[in-house]
């Protein structure tokens, strides 16, 4: 290797350091995760931007998102509820990779089955979140409550990770196929079948779905805990 910047540029170009042995997918993967990471967060900023900047009165998200159970309300119940459901969605989906490394066909697919019904579960919730508070008044131009950036906030936010959960559900249903059949193992030509015998598919899949439950975490405090 040649001294100096001309070889440190020589060995990254040539993925001797920095990507050597990481798949092409996986690479991709965290390029992408990380043009995802600046939209969110131009999503949240602008939030603040305009929570803070607002003169109207901005809801209050423990009333806003509150539950009647038993005649009482219940602050963030759903909320906590829907949290809850996706992080542990996160430890079925590490314990799915674990297992695919470990070339147990039968325990992934069952993981990435049951991450897939948390996600869907996740995703019926946030519905019934939508509905109920469309039910209550609440618009992209105005809600009951006060500021009118608030219904546009909460829409275009947790809309967008909504997408993004609904995607990642699609994505894991399609690869539990695959798993159980055999796909990864036989090297099948088909959508998402990775190399033979390499289970690198399901990993670069955890990452999205890692993702998507840390992205949430940061949406829980900044918009239904502050």
């Amino acid at each position: 290797m040649a001294p100096g910047i001309k070889g440190l540029v020589s060995d990254w170009s040539s993925d001797q350091r920095a990507f050597k042995n990481v798949p092409w997918g996986k690479a991709m993967m965290w390029i992408f995760l990380l043009s995802d990471t600046f939209i969110f967060a131009c999503f949240l900023v602008g939030y603040m931007t305009v929570r803070i900047s607002t003169t109207d009165t901005w809801p209050d998200a423990s009333e806003v998102f509150a539950l009647n159970v038993a005649g009482e309300s219940v602050p963030l119940l759903l909320i906590a509820i829907m949290t809850f459901i996706l992080i542990s969605s996160s430890g079925t989906m590490a314990l799915a990779v674990k297992f695919g490394y470990e070339k147990n066909r039968k325990a992934t697919a069952i993981l990435l089955v049951l991450t897939a019904l948390l996600g869907a579960s996740f995703v019926g919730m946030q519905a019934f979140e939508w509905s109920k508070l469309i039910g209550e008044g609440v618009r992209p131009w105005g809600n009951p409550w006060g500021a009118a950036q608030f219904g546009a906030s909460f829409f275009l936010i947790t809309g967008f990770h909504g997408t993004h959960v609904s995607i990642g559900v699609i994505f894991l249903i399609i690869m539990a196929t695959k798993v159980i059949r055999g796909a990864l193992d036989d090297q099948r030509p088909g959508f998402l079948t990775g190399r033979k015998g390499r289970y690198e598919m399901v990993e670069t899949l955890g990452l999205y779905w890692h993702f998507v439950d840390l992205v949430w975490v940061f949406i829980f405090a900044f918009f239904y805990l502050w």
